[in-house]
């Protein structure tokens, strides 16, 4: 047996997380094409590479199948509730930083922070007779959110796609997704609340506190920990 690593499965976070472990003497490697998930670690013993999905890597190390994970912050603290009873974090790793923010209409001229949003939202309830729409994929982060600020009268509406885009294709009245730069909200006449960060996210190592360890599975995770830490 060995440790399960779960790294992205493709894309700039599997090749920014495949550089950050170079440099600290582990090479990750994917086995033949990219449609294949299987992969190899050299530099150090006892440890196999399995690629997933960042979407999956959460939930494979809060059920104890994998026993270390790169993913984000933002996907760890949204697809686990209780997180910290459940997975540990061990490293931020520097890259794949982003924000999880709240943005509105750039032409709501009156509406600025969370109490503003409040007071549009009731009142867009008393003239539309349904609740405000927030588009986003992050449904417990933004509720819990939202709740936290006192704001109460809205409906979560899920995004898959391009979350920017539901405002123009009204869909939504205003969206909550994760942005780095922010020329997206800008491209799509967007803005964000001015107290309306959720979440600083970036790409992290996580560790189950779940997964089952052998002595020989303990001791090569004691060793891979002590050459990131070096």
């Amino acid at each position: 047996m060995s440790i399960k690593l779960g790294v992205p499965s493709k894309g700039r976070l599997m090749e920014k997380t495949f550089d950050w472990f170079a440099k600290r003497g582990i090479t990750l490697s994917r086995s033949g094409s990219d449609r294949e998930y299987a992969g190899a670690v050299d530099g150090v013993e006892g440890v196999d590479l399995v690629l997933l999905s960042a979407g999956e890597i959460p939930r494979e190390l809060a059920a104890g199948r994998i026993h270390l994970g790169v993913t984000g912050t933002d996907l760890v603290h949204e697809k686990l509730p209780r997180w910290e009873q459940q997975v540990e974090e061990l490293e931020p790793m520097g890259f794949g930083e982003a924000d999880l923010i709240l943005a509105v209409p750039q032409f709501w001229i009156d509406v600025e922070t969370l109490e503003d949003l409040d007071a549009v939202a009731a009142a867009f309830r008393r003239t539309h007779g349904h609740r405000l729409r927030i588009a986003t994929k992050y449904h417990r982060l933004i509720r819990e959110f939202l709740t936290d600020a006192g704001v109460a009268d809205y409906q979560l509406v899920d995004s898959q796609g391009a979350t920017e885009g539901t405002v123009k294709n009204e869909t939504a009245e205003m969206i909550a997704d994760i942005t780095s730069t922010g020329e997206t909200l800008r491209a799509n006449h967007l803005k964000i609340l001015s107290d309306g960060l959720v979440l600083r996210s970036q790409a992290t190592l996580w560790r189950s506190r779940v997964a089952k360890c052998t002595a020989a599975e303990k001791a090569a995770l004691k060793t891979l920990l002590a050459q990131i830490e070096a």
